[in-house]
């Protein structure tokens, strides 16, 4: 089965000639040349590609297409070769006086100059922009530089004299290039301008979306936990649903940083569809403790053994600070003693209190008839200045 017809994220200009060659099974090299071939024919070539550019899909990714070929930079040298043409015509013209050929030859290398400069100030505000090898700043160069060009090929085109037709050929093609180049700016800041307009209409929808809800939905999920008792299926559920709805009410569109809160807190969420359990998660203090870290991996073992063994309400509060993070994991369950627990139970043991060892951590566990409490403290690493002096 052949691949589908689509242009290729990773490519040279505009990924055409890849998205073709990989749907044919035929080298990239010869579909280039195939269009290089056709394009003295009346323009063929350029024309078969614009059309492919067109109406040929790109390929489905989240990020920004990548181009190898520097096309806003190889337009301008174009423009600039051009522009130099036209100088040196323009002083071959002063010097033999008046010179249709001469006049014609500067006229078009002022009409090529601008085109290419026109064109490439248009690539890098529209294109180079949003590619990640480029970005803002070189689109901002290119079409300063393209303005310049523009600037001298407008000054070449009114030096030229001679019939006012060539005259204004000469001052219109300049003058439409700045015009054009000047204007995907303004389309960029209209794009910004109503790309804040969506976002600011959709936070005031969420936020009367949000009032309406805790209003209604989230007071009646509440209701049903306080009715039903935390250990229930259907206190569970309603939990569940309430801590879902919070986060798409107030977090937003950016994703939740992946935190050590963050993380505890949407694993207390799964744990309680799968255990009758009500898991509370507190934070305070800042901490720069991560969700991969080995903290957060014994706090989740800690959580997993009180929803699982004692269930009902557990709290998990989160102490950070400047010296190190503490994580303080409670349950009300019958308690157990810690001395007595089996060797092969490796939970406890390696899980937790060795997990925190192996980082320079501890971990305390402390249980009675009255519930049972796991403390995690790890301290934060102090910088170490002798490799700086060294």
């Amino acid at each position: 089965m052949r691949p589908a017809l689509q242009r290729a994220r990773e490519c040279a200009v505009s990924g055409v000639s890849v998205g073709i060659a990989r749907h044919l099974g035929a080298p990239v090299w010869a579909v280039r040349a195939l269009f290089v071939v056709l394009a003295p024919f009346g323009g063929a070539g350029i024309l078969l590609y614009l059309w492919c550019w067109a109406f040929m899909p790109g390929e489905a990714g989240e990020s920004a297409p990548t181009r190898s070929w520097p096309v806003a930079w190889i337009l301008l040298a174009v423009a600039a070769v051009a522009f130099a043409v036209a100088l040196q015509t323009l002083g071959e013209l002063a010097n033999w006086g008046s010179a249709p050929a001469l006049r014609a030859r500067v006229l078009g290398a002022v009409v090529v100059a601008a085109a290419s400069a026109t064109a490439a100030g248009l690539w890098a505000g529209f294109v180079d922009r949003a590619d990640t090898a480029r970005g803002p700043r070189h689109a901002v160069w290119t079409r300063a530089s393209a303005i310049v060009l523009l600037v001298g090929c407008l000054i070449a085109g009114v030096s030229v004299g001679g019939e006012p037709l060539a005259t204004l050929i000469g001052t219109l093609v300049p003058t439409a290039g700045i015009l054009l180049v000047l204007s995907s700016t303004l389309v960029e800041r209209f794009r910004e301008l109503s790309g804040e307009r969506v976002k600011r209409i959709r936070e005031e929808q969420r936020a009367e979306m949000a009032a309406h809800l805790h209003d209604s939905v989230l007071q009646t999920l509440a209701l049903i936990q306080n009715r039903a008792g935390a250990s229930s299926e259907a206190a569970r559920l309603a939990r569940a649903q309430e801590r879902e709805l919070r986060a798409w009410l107030y977090d937003g569109d950016q994703p939740a940083d992946s935190d050590l809160a963050t993380d505890l807190r949407d694993y207390a969420g799964a744990l309680e569809l799968d255990y009758p359990a009500r898991i509370d998660v507190v934070s305070a203090g800042l901490s720069t403790e991560r969700a991969s870290g080995e903290l957060a991996a014994a706090a989740r073992e800690a959580m997993l053994n009180a929803a699982r063994h004692a269930g009902g309400e557990v709290s998990v509060y989160i102490e950070g600070g400047p010296q190190g993070v503490d994580v303080f994991i409670r349950d009300r369950g019958a308690g157990f003693d810690v001395d007595a627990v089996p060797e092969d139970r490796l939970g406890i043991r390696q899980s937790i209190a060795g997990r925190m060892r192996r980082v320079g951590g501890a971990a305390t566990v402390s249980s009675t008839p009255a519930g049972t409490e796991v403390h995690l403290h790890y301290a934060t690493p102090a910088p170490s200045y002798g490799a700086d002096r060294g």
